[in-house]
């Protein structure tokens, strides 16, 4: 199973001083991580996956009940002469508070142990957000939406998804040219703001992240991903199950992928960038729209009888795919996963797009790759978020305890 780059389960946590505290806390993020990736498992099928015996895992379980990290249910009557083995759940009680902040909105999420998103909010902005006007605006949401939820929950951590360059050790997002950011000390300004510790990350890694873990992506060793916004397109990419981080954890910016010579100018200081030529801004344009939650796009596009609209989108689709054929021949994925306005963009031609691809793409290299539209579509930044602020706790189960 995909692991994050931020150590969701490499067991790096305080080791307690001897080897058999290392060990036991080793077991209890290993068996977490179980239920919380993979769902509802019967003790059962922890003690098959983990490779432990039965009075290990029955003593394991019992103290992430302890810890109200997990629950234990009865399992319905199979038929099956013999007790039947209680059925562990992750408790989705235990919750983050996700952030995404975008150059015309702020989404906020309650995200529980699991993947369970009990709470969104889209939270538009008339302006650009600094990043001290979001802060406030996500003490507001917490306050006035969030406040009785968070009564019945523990909140353990906040997770920002930023859609920029983010230097993630530091908390400190570098440059987010879109939200004109740069230097900002995010989670600092975002712990002293709410007093919970934070953490942040770039958009698209947590999205990979999101869909490797609960998404169409599941399971796959080898996996492109592809996100549009209104602040370009982030990409990421899972070579072998590993993230593919770059020597400084800032690779697979694909969307500045040069797609053209003459196009229009990016952030980035060049022209023909991926991101410029496929665009949620050009698309608004021809659609007479100044906002739009991606998800809706494709039925928009679908419901026009514009001549531009189709004719931007087709440009569009076009130059997607020859990015697209171009990553492949590089990375040689199993699926690729298109999430934001590019699951609509898929959605609006898929025969026109899958044929673009066809015919620019090495066919030995091409012809077993899916090319699919998110599952998650708008929770995949929220959840990845969650990932990244629960991944101190899935590292080292009993460090939930300071947050009693």
């Amino acid at each position: 199973m995909i692991l994050p780059e931020y150590g969701l389960s490499d067991h790096t946590g305080s080791t307690g001083g001897n080897l058999g505290d290392h060990v036991r806390r080793r077991n209890l993020a290993d068996v977490l991580s179980l239920v919380h990736q993979g769902g509802p498992h019967t003790r059962a099928e922890l003690t098959r996956l983990s490779g432990l015996n039965r009075s290990t895992i029955a003593r394991l379980v019992a103290e992430l009940v302890d810890l109200e990290l997990v629950q234990e249910s009865e399992p319905r009557d199979t038929g099956v002469v013999g007790r039947p083995s209680p059925i562990v759940h992750a408790n989705d009680d235990i919750v983050a508070i996700c952030v995404n902040p975008e150059v015309d909105a702020i989404t906020l999420g309650l995200v529980g142990l699991g993947g369970k998103i009990h709470s969104r909010v889209l939270y538009p902005t008339t302006k650009v957000p600094t990043a001290n006007e979001m802060i406030s605006i996500v003490s507001e949401v917490v306050r006035d939406s969030f406040a009785e939820m968070l009564d019945d929950f523990r909140v353990v951590a906040i997770g920002i998804a930023v859609p920029g360059i983010v230097r993630v050790d530091e908390g400190v997002v570098e440059f987010a040219p879109h939200l004109g950011w740069e230097n900002e000390p995010v989670v600092q300004l975002m712990n002293e703001g709410l007093g919970y510790p934070a953490f942040a990350a770039n958009d698209a890694n947590l999205g990979t992240i999101a869909e490797c873990l609960y998404g169409t992506a599941s399971g796959m060793s080898d996996v492109i991903y592809l996100n549009g916004c209104r602040s370009g397109i982030g990409g990421g990419v899972i070579v072998n199950d590993r993230p593919l981080s770059g020597a400084h954890g800032f690779g697979a910016e694909l969307g500045h992928t040069s797609v053209t010579t003459d196009g229009v100018r990016c952030f980035c200081g060049h022209r023909g960038c991926l991101e410029t030529e496929v665009s949620l801004s050009r698309l608004l344009d021809v659609l007479g729209q100044t906002s739009m939650d991606p998800d809706d796009l494709g039925h928009a596009v679908e419901t026009s009888s514009d001549k531009r609209v189709w004719r931007e989108v087709n440009r569009q689709l076009d130059v997607l795919a020859l990015a697209i054929s171009n990553f492949i021949s590089v990375f040689n994925p199993e699926i690729v996963v298109l999430a934001g306005f590019l699951g609509g963009l898929l959605d609006a031609n898929p025969t026109r797009f899958h044929e673009r691809v066809e015919s620019n793409s090495f066919r030995h290299l091409s012809a077993d790759v899916q090319i699919v539209r998110s599952k998650l579509r708008s929770q995949h930044l929220l959840v990845g978020a969650a990932e990244l602020a629960f991944a101190s706790i899935l590292n080292d189960p009993i460090s939930v305890e300071r947050f009693r």
